[in-house]
């Protein structure tokens, strides 16, 4: 990202005080994602978990290893909350934590846990929030695989070749 791009982020978007943002190398919990996104004026949670699987395309994936450049990436969380504020003003909570590091397979690499009056507005802020963290974070992950190559891929290209990585 050139200079104009970076600063433009950084002046955009700030937390807001009732949401939750991070990047993490220890494991990711569903039961602390969850109880940051929970509110008592909530009618739904809606949480997106995404995991390590086996396989890519048909090919043996053994582990995954993820890196981030951790301002920006926050930043970029940031502006989607901001933007899913001004889509769905009911929301109440958004928490976006996204882990770095060598992931096994089963293990949680993205929670993303929306808390609002109401599902719909819910599942469609959770959706926008997964579908805009693939295309903007700046996160890479490593796919290692089981015929011992590994593969560098931005999670924003999976989502541009029309995989769901």
């Amino acid at each position: 990202m050139n200079a104009d791009v970076t600063s433009t982020l950084t002046s955009l978007a700030k937390p807001h005080i009732n949401d939750s943002f991070a990047i993490h190398f220890a494991p990711l919990s569903l039961t602390d994602i969850y109880a940051q996104a929970d509110d008592p004026s909530n009618g739904a949670v809606v949480v997106m978990s995404g995991t390590v699987r086996n396989q890519t395309d048909g090919k043996a994936v053994i582990c995954l290893e993820y890196q981030a450049y951790e301002p920006m990436a926050l930043q970029v969380f940031y502006q989607i909350a901001a933007d899913i504020r001004q889509k769905w003003s009911d929301v109440n909570r958004i928490v976006i934590y996204h882990r770095i590091g060598r992931l096994q397979i089963g293990e949680i690499s993205v929670l993303v846990a929306v808390g609002c009056p109401h599902r719909a507005e819910a599942f469609a802020a959770c959706q926008y929030a997964i579908d805009r963290l693939k295309h903007q974070a700046p996160i890479w992950k490593k796919e290692h695989w089981q015929d011992g190559s590994s593969t560098w891929v931005s999670i924003g290209a999976c989502e541009q070749s029309g995989e769901d990585c």
